[in-house]
This record gives C-alpha cells, structure tokens and sequence, in this order.
C-alpha cells in the first residue's frame, strides 16, 4: 500500500476489496434512471406497502430457536432429495398443450410457453453466498447442469439475493447467446460478469419488454435487495408477468403478502400457472417473506379471487433459510390447496409437468421427515396469515444472511 492509498476515502477502499460475487453499484446514466422511477423515494427503493426489512424481535430468543437441536434436525432432509433425473428426451418434445414447467429446485424454474423458454432466477451453484466456502449449501443436487438444458430464450431474474442471482450461473449464461430480463438496477451486477448491455432489458415495475413474440413485465412485489452489510437500497426487486400468444404465467420472485396482488392479477390475469413464494417465512420477518397461507391467498388474489390455473410453489426445499421445518411449507401448502380447492403441483426438483395436464401431486417430502405438528391449523382462519403477531420489537436482529 503507497502513502496515497491511505488518503482513499474508506468506501471506495471497502469497495475496491469487494470480490465479483458482491457485483457492482448502479452509476452514471443506469443510476440517473434510477432516480427518475416512481419507486426512487428519498434515495432508496421503496416497497408498494410498509415493510420491515431487517428482522424484528429478540436475538436471544431467535438464536434459542434457530440452534435448538431438535429444530436443527428438523431443518434438513433426513435423506437425499428424491431429484428428477432430467434428460434431453423429458425436454426435447413440445409440451403438448404449449405449456410446462420444470421446477429445478429453490425458485429456479424452466417455463416452456407457446414455443419459447424462459428460465427464472437460476441457481446452479453449490452455495448462496458470496464465498464458496460459507453459506447456506444446496440440500439436493441440480436435476440437470446448464449445458444439457439446452438454449434458453430469456434469462428473468427477480432481484438480487444470493439465492435468486448466482455469479457462476450467470457467467455460464452469459455465454450463450440468450437475453436476460432484470429489475432496474440488477443490469449493474450483469455487466460486471460479462453480460453485454445489448442483451439485457432492464425493467422498472410495470414496463414491459417483447422477445422472440412473449411479453415480459416486471410487476410490484414487497422485499428489498443487496449483496452486501451496507445495502443502498439501489436495486429494484420484482415480480414477473409472462405472456405469449396462448398462455399466461406468474412469478413471485420473493414477496411478503400485499393487496398489490389483486391489481396484478385484475391487469395481466387470469394466469394458467403461478410460482409462488411459499418458503423462508418468520414471524421475525413477515412482512418480506409469504406463509403458505399467505402464499395461496396471493395465488387466488391473482386470479380473480377464485380457484383457477394450477400454483407451483417455489422457494424452499433448496436452501435452509428460516427456522421453519424443511418439510413444513410442502405441507402446510398442501393443506392451503385442499382448504381452497385450488389445484398445486408438487413435483420433485426437475421433474416437468404441464398445467393443463396431470400435475405431481404426491407429498414426496414425507419420506423424508418426521411427522410435523400442524400449528397454522389452530387458528381456525383460512386463507390468510395463520401465524399470529411478530414478536414484539426489542432492536434489530443482526443477520447476515440475505433471505
């Protein structure tokens, strides 16, 4: 280090030190956009509803539940994952009806619609984290690697957590020749690892890019963003309409519960399928993170407040993010299914399915844990969030993790 280097200002000396995983800040023209958006309040993007984001209540007491032993055991699969082998031959044919979808586990899905493929938020590495050596590690294997998937028309990123925006994932895909659809801001981080400007459409909520005859519109969802302990709130996070000439389908991304969903569904609805964020709720976060309660009154709200279409719940099986069981959002959904009438696929990771056919519906998770008590039973509400209070507010819990 030279004499000048001690004059650097101390952010721009963290930032020099940061590694590619952490990505890049919006600057220049892509930060100048960011101020002109509606969600750019007071230097930071803002939530279409109030939302706390960083956890609530006693850090003794959530350490008391996170490093339990029996919650720990209960946090894992008690066996390996029953994977889908995926092949050429599972892809290779159209889907009958112009839809499928192949969950690969987590919230990366392949959605092939009306002749083209989308893939959404995909992880293929080992870990969710900045380092390869800390973090939360993958619970099963991936059904297939990148390159046997095959060409991809658009790569939708939702926002920019490890668990949603993996480097080496998109490094891989960067060299293909597939366009990637993204929040306002994320375009930063992609640039950073070799996405060229041309391939990328960069969305603010409710615009809408056309590629190869689909239509994708990045709609309003209620988290937050970062890839860092000082987090600026700089990027957008999102929701996903996709449309073609014959179906229509709906991604989450990660959202706590909001009245938002009804405008959605009432503007771009009815959807022939939905991937929904059901997994790494708290009562320490709940307003950024759906229960599968929570989970399927969003579904219906999407479509018109009645049954319709099939749901696919996403976000969990992947990666042990919450203090909730392994198991707990497979079965606490199936039960929201069930209560609703509303059809819910369950396919093990890489296992296609057509919405309009016969969906997986078997509780393969069973096998691998222990019978769960049922505590979204007790309130005798249906449909709604069945968790009850947050704890009360005694400070912010210092997580470094990014849900």
């Amino acid at each position: 280090m030279t004499g000048a280097d001690y004059l650097l200002p101390l952010r721009t000396k963290l930032r020099s030190m940061r590694t590619e995983s952490f990505g890049a800040d919006p600057a220049g023209a892509r930060m100048e956009r960011i101020r002109r958006s509606p969600q750019f309040v007071d230097g930071a993007f803002q939530n279409p509803v109030g939302a706390r984001i960083r956890p609530s209540g006693s850090t003794v007491e959530f350490a008391k539940t996170y490093f339990q032993k029996e919650q720990r055991v209960l946090r894992t699969p008690n066996g390996g994952v029953p994977v889908h082998p995926t092949t050429l031959a599972d892809l290779a044919a159209p889907p009958v009806s112009g839809l499928r979808l192949t969950w690969m586990g987590h919230s990366s899905v392949l959605a092939e619609i009306d002749g083209r493929r989308i893939l959404f938020d995909p992880v293929w590495g080992e870990r969710c984290s900045p380092f390869p050596f800390a973090g939360p590690k993958r619970l099963h294997p991936t059904p297939l690697s990148l390159a046997a998937l095959g060409p991809v028309d658009v790569v939708v990123i939702s926002h920019d957590h490890y668990d949603h925006l993996d480097l080496p994932t998109i490094r891989a895909l960067a060299g293909t020749d597939t366009v990637f659809a993204v929040p306002l801001g994320v375009g930063a981080h992609l640039e950073r690892w070799g996405v060229p400007a041309a391939r990328m459409h960069e969305l603010d909520w409710n615009e809408t890019a056309t590629v190869a005859g689909i239509s994708l519109t990045a709609t309003p969802a209620r988290h937050f963003c970062g890839r860092g302990l000082r987090n600026q709130q700089h990027t957008l996070w999102a929701s996903w309409v996709v449309a073609g000439p014959e179906h229509r389908i709906y991604h989450s991304g990660d959202t706590g519960y909001f009245p938002g969903f009804r405008d959605i569904g009432a503007e771009h609805g009815p959807f022939d399928a939905t991937m929904i964020q059901i997994g790494a709720y708290s009562e320490y976060w709940p307003d950024i993170h759906m229960t599968p309660a929570e989970g399927m009154r969003a579904h219906l709200d999407l479509q018109g407040g009645r049954p319709h279409g099939a749901l696919l719940p996403i976000h969990w099986g992947t990666f042990n993010l919450a203090p909730h069981a392994w198991a707990e959002p497979g079965e606490w959904t199936k039960d929201a299914g069930d209560e609703a009438d509303q059809p819910v696929a369950f396919p093990r990771p890489g296992e296609p399915f057509e919405p309009a056919g016969i969906l997986p519906v078997e509780p393969w998770w069973r096998a691998l844990s222990p019978v769960l008590a049922r505590p979204w039973r007790l309130s005798g509400e249906q449909g709604g969030s069945d968790r009850g209070p947050a704890p009360a507010a005694r400070g912010d819990l210092d997580l470094a993790g990014e849900r």
